[in-house]
């Protein structure tokens, strides 16, 4: 009689089933929706508006710094932060696009 439980009992867990990986599934759906999409969504968004720069666009750099944009290249800017001072910096380095005139209001 013990011999034929212990027999039951191993046959009904070596049949791997669905319910077992509901929820590492439901984990992986989660995640996806609460990290990695809106993370892709602002990558998505920040590659539109670092293509989008163009001279004269008013920007703040990922490091604080505010300037107007002078050149732009493939992968750098050149950002004139002071009357006759021009620093050049990464494309992706720009992390918002002022409107226009922000700078002179500032000073």
């Amino acid at each position: 009689m013990i011999s034929l439980a212990h027999a039951q009992d191993a046959a009904a867990a070596a049949q791997p089933g669905f319910m077992q990986f509901l929820p590492l599934i439901l984990m992986f759906v989660v995640i996806w929706f609460l990290m990695i999409r809106p993370q892709m969504k602002r990558a998505k968004e920040h590659k539109a508006l670092v293509d989008g720069l163009q001279k004269g666009d008013e920007v703040v750099t990922q490091g604080g710094v505010a300037g107007r944009v002078t050149k732009v290249a493939d992968a750098y800017i050149s950002l004139e932060v002071a009357e006759g001072v021009e620093i050049i910096v990464q494309r992706p380095a720009v992390q918002i696009v002022l409107p226009k005139g922000t700078l002179k209001s500032a000073v």
